[in-house]
């Protein structure tokens, strides 16, 4: 999204930061952007462990409730001490992916609900919103991150042609879901990209696998993953779709060991909207060579 649309959306504000292959190929429309920033190097953006740490953990406690995580309404935020004050960046990210890929169980794990044990089409629009605390690795600056989920169902898309522009406009991210029990979904990746990304060069773009805690009966093998990511060049991320952890009830999830188990998604969109925005801003080159220092 442009400075000016981030500026105008309400309740937005921007901020700008311190200092055997598959024949899966590019398409010409998305590589040949360059108002895409290449992706930054793992952990040269975002403090990656930074929410195990003391420090860390104070601000979780903002998202949690007793050890449960808080729901948050699309009008509502965590309300933290003044002395830990800080400022929030907000994004909307549309999840995209065939039927049954695993959409709406994602983002159930990344918002802390319970993942649905029956599949069921999503019948139109569902927004969820995340909040995720993380360390600028270059400024040593927190910043609340507030990630605004869109998933629609695949069949509503079709159905309705105004479903696909609505949940890309004004879009910071789209999130490419593919599940390793099911090739299909894979394979169906460039198609997703082209149908929902090639018109929109500045938007962020990452791909999640899910359900990898059933990788011993996948259809989709490491060298194909391989393959994939030198062809598209970008970030690739595994998830496991395994109910979360209880509590000592058994029945209340366990916020906390929750959030260790989707941590990587959470900073890794942080990481990467981020560094989009600072390469958008002119803070940084479109294809920086940041290392972890």
């Amino acid at each position: 999204m442009r400075l000016a649309d981030r500026a105008a959306r309400p309740g937005g504000r921007r901020l700008c930061g311190q200092g055997e292959t598959t024949g899966i190929l590019p398409h010409p429309n998305l590589t040949a952007c360059s108002a895409m920033a290449r992706p930054p190097v793992h952990g040269s953006v975002i403090v990656p462990d930074w929410h195990e740490t003391v420090e860390g953990k104070e601000y979780l406690a903002c998202i949690l409730r007793k050890s449960r995580r808080r729901e948050f309404g699309l009008l509502e935020r965590p309300v933290l001490p003044p002395s830990v004050a800080i400022d929030t960046a907000n994004y909307k990210i549309f999840v995209s992916g065939k039927s049954g890929v695993g959409k709406t169980a994602l983002v159930a794990k990344l918002a802390g609900l319970e993942v649905p044990v029956v599949h069921h089409e999503t019948t139109g629009i569902q927004t969820t919103v995340v909040f995720w605390p993380a360390k600028l690795r270059a400024s040593d600056r927190v910043v609340m991150f507030r990630f605004e989920f869109w998933d629609c169902g695949e069949a509503a898309l079709k159905k309705f042609d105004h479903m696909l522009p609505a949940c890309k406009e004004n879009a910071d991210a789209f999130l490419f879901l593919f599940s390793f029990t099911d090739r299909a979904s894979f394979e169906d990746l460039p198609g997703q990209l082209t149908r929902v990304a090639s018109e929109a060069p500045g938007v962020v773009k990452m791909v999640i696998g899910s359900k990898f805690d059933q990788y011993m009966h996948t259809d989709v093998p490491e060298r194909d993953l391989t393959a994939f990511r030198q062809a598209w060049e970008l970030p690739l991320l595994r998830v496991k779709s395994v109910p979360g952890r209880r509590l000592a009830d058994g029945r209340t999830l366990d916020g906390r060991a929750g959030l260790a188990d989707i941590a990587h998604v959470l900073n890794g969109l942080a990481e990467q909207l981020w560094h989009q925005d600072q390469v958008v801003a002119g803070l940084l080159p479109s294809s920086p060579e940041n290392t972890p220092g």
